[in-house]
């Protein structure tokens, strides 16, 4: 078995929990309720993509190490 990183994208959903998409794998999207319950989502989700792929003979996508990505981050100030 070959293992496979992928850099996966978490955004709040306006719903509530988080949806999930992995740039390098285009369609591969899930969601989960809670930040955990999204990323074991990522998981399974990446994983039937690259099986789907396989079982079609279709290549599978390396992880894109230009993929442009925004990150954000609270910085706390004190004045």
């Amino acid at each position: 078995m070959t293992q496979y990183k992928y850099t996966v994208i978490f955004e709040p959903a306006e719903e509530g929990g988080y949806i999930v998409r992995v740039p390098a794998l285009p369609g591969c999207y899930t969601q989960g309720e809670t930040l955990e319950e999204a990323k074991e989502m990522a998981k399974e989700a990446i994983a039937l993509h690259l099986e789907t792929l396989r079982a079609n003979d279709l290549p599978i996508p390396a992880e894109n190490d230009k993929a442009k990505i925004t990150l954000t981050d609270q910085i706390a100030v004190t004045v």
